[in-house]
């Protein structure tokens, strides 16, 4: 079978030469519009567009203090705004008059704005950098009947909707994984949608406690969510969706060495208000430019086991043009959205 692939080597292929910030107030050009020096900025909000727990919550608050730990800002407050896979936030960043702002986002907003039918889009926003990227895994609680990937999924095609899979928003990285691999099991976009039990959360949180509460059969996020779940023996890893087996988990196989041939990664990154100007969006990168170059930060995705994926003005414009596309048309033959 074909393999499917979304994330940062399958989006870039795809990427159109339409960028992004052509929708966003012109934040594209490469001078500061006036020709003045973009101002300092000291004091920086970060939203998190999702409850605490989760992948996005992690990202922002390890932003967080690590800007604040390098003196690179003075103060970086995080605010959480849940809802509806980040589209909640993303409507509010649609209002946001600050141009000191980051919003966390990623492949999981991709998916969330297409699922939800968002009225403001990603399109609207400033990208400003993609930061990691994040291989996902598929557990199941300890004691669970499922010693494979290929029993689960098996009994996901045989049993329907009494086969309940929890993960983040609907439409995001967790959800097209579990769509993906029945794709690769041999149901079609209508078999998928008719079969597939999936339980949305908006924080990794609450996926956990359905998870160990023995309220799902299996649970799917990223895997630093739950390494310490699997560690302490109250999960059990099924598969990772990586294209190699990741170093946390070294003896848990790959959803393709299972048997089912999809590699799916999560990236993660951050977007600014659509309207600021040339001069604000390039302090923006600035400073998360000089994050992402201290040995903190990759310190910082060491720990996490996050793969670093930086990038950054018309690389990352171009690379979020071909995710979205790939992202729409992935949901659409999984039978995810019409």
């Amino acid at each position: 079978m074909k393999r499917s692939r979304i994330g940062t080597l399958g989006a870039l292929a795809a990427a159109s030469a339409l960028v992004l910030t052509s929708c966003a107030g012109g934040a594209g050009s490469s001078d500061g519009g006036d020709g003045d020096e973009p101002a300092a900025i000291t004091d920086l909000n970060i939203v998190v567009p999702a409850d605490p727990g989760g992948g996005w919550d992690q990202t922002g608050r390890a932003m967080s203090e690590l800007l604040t730990a390098e003196e690179i800002v003075a103060s970086a407050p995080v605010t959480n705004v849940g809802g509806a896979g980040g589209t909640v936030g993303l409507a509010q960043l649609a209002n946001e008059k600050d141009p000191n702002t980051l919003m966390v986002m990623g492949l999981v907003m991709v998916g969330a704005v297409e699922t939800n039918a968002s009225a403001v889009r990603i399109e609207d926003t400033t990208p400003i950098a993609r930061l990691t990227d994040e291989p996902l895994v598929v557990v199941v609680p300890a004691d669970s009947k499922y010693d494979t990937l290929e029993d689960l999924v098996e009994d996901v095609v045989d049993k329907g909707q009494e086969v309940t899979i929890t993960g983040g928003s609907a439409g995001g990285a967790d959800h097209i994984l579990a769509g993906l691999m029945l794709e690769e099991a041999g149901l079609d976009g209508s078999e998928i949608a008719e079969k597939l039990n999936y339980t949305p959360n908006s924080g990794g949180g609450e996926a956990t406690s359905l998870i160990l509460g023995g309220k799902v059969a299996a649970g799917i996020s990223g895997v630093g969510e739950f390494l310490q779940h699997i560690d302490a023996g109250t999960m059990k890893a099924l598969a990772v969706s990586s294209e190699e087996p990741v170093e946390q988990l070294p003896d848990t196989p790959t959803i393709t060495d299972a048997g089912y041939d999809v590699v799916l990664t999560n990236w993660r990154g951050v977007i600014a208000p659509g309207d600021i100007d040339d001069a604000s969006r390039e302090e923006l990168v600035r400073l998360v430019t000089e994050l992402h170059d201290s040995q903190a930060w990759t310190e910082e995705l060491e720990t996490r086991g996050w793969a670093d994926a930086f990038l950054t003005g018309e690389e990352f414009d171009e690379f979020l043009t071909g995710n979205i596309d790939e992202v729409t048309a992935t949901l659409q033959n999984i039978g995810l959205v019409g």
